[in-house]
């Protein structure tokens, strides 16, 4: 098999089942940023050292694969092909903030940033993560979305500050808190 197709050369590509849309379709932005975010999570979990975590990363990468095959579903058409997206799966996202945040200092100002390369990975991943949310919000506007890929994306976004707060502890950094200037 090829992996050039030259389908999409005149600006269009096929959603599972052959239809055919605009590669500007906001469909088609949606479910790239959510491949853009699995590749950025992809970094994160080639610099985490804790098998857990790399595991955990793993397992995001996966549910987030799902989602892009849902959302690249026609609309009104079930992919049968995936699994459902699954509660079970936040629950699991949940759990793992908890357990991070365990470890970790109350929070008591806002966090830039920075401080070592593994933590500016993570937040690069978690704001991508919100961009891909807010463009499965836009998409709900115009067509059915399942509520749970936009709850789990919102949950996937705190899980990526938590652990950047995690790997600034367990990498012995610094986190950069933001003050505010008064005039």
């Amino acid at each position: 098999m090829k992996i050039y197709t030259k389908t999409g050369d005149k600006g269009e590509t096929s959603l599972f089942g052959g239809k055919r849309i605009s590669k500007a379709d906001l469909k088609i932005d949606t479910y790239g940023t959510v491949d853009e975010l699995n590749a950025y999570i992809g970094l994160v979990k080639d610099v985490c050292t804790d098998a857990e975590q790399k595991a955990n990363l793993l397992l995001i990468q996966e549910q987030l694969f799902t989602i892009g095959a849902h959302l690249a579903s026609p609309e009104g058409k079930k992919n049968t092909f995936f699994a459902e997206i699954n509660p079970s799966e936040i629950e699991n996202l949940e759990k793992q903030i908890d357990l991070m945040n365990q470890d970790l200092e109350e929070l008591r100002s806002f966090i830039l940033p920075g401080g070592h390369v593994h933590v500016s990975y993570c937040h690069l991943a978690r704001t991508v993560c919100r961009r891909t949310e807010r463009l499965c919000v836009a998409l709900a506007q115009n067509e059915a979305v399942n509520e749970l890929i936009i709850k789990y994306l919102n949950r996937l976004s705190d899980y990526l500050f938590v652990l950047a707060r995690k790997l600034a502890k367990d990498l012995r950094v610094d986190e950069i808190k933001w003050l505010p200037k008064k005039d």
